[in-house]
């Protein structure tokens, strides 16, 4: 997969998320790519997510993305 590709799905997955997660706002989206950490407390901040609860969801929002493709 080339760079090209990956920014794509990562847009895709981007997007999904700010359908799932509606209050984040795009900075807050752009932590997830490269700060997980503080991605998550937003998740917790916002809606009250326990970090494992909000990976789950992700994951599958991934799976969802990958058979889409």
């Amino acid at each position: 997969m080339n760079t090209d590709e990956t920014k794509g799905k990562f847009q895709q997955i981007k997007g999904k998320l700010k359908e799932t997660w509606g209050r984040l706002t795009d900075d807050d989206l752009a932590l997830f790519d490269g700060q997980k950490d503080q991605f998550f407390g937003k998740l917790q901040e916002k809606y009250g997510l326990a970090r494992e609860e909000a990976e789950n969801r992700i994951r599958e929002i991934e799976r969802e993305q990958q058979r889409a493709a």
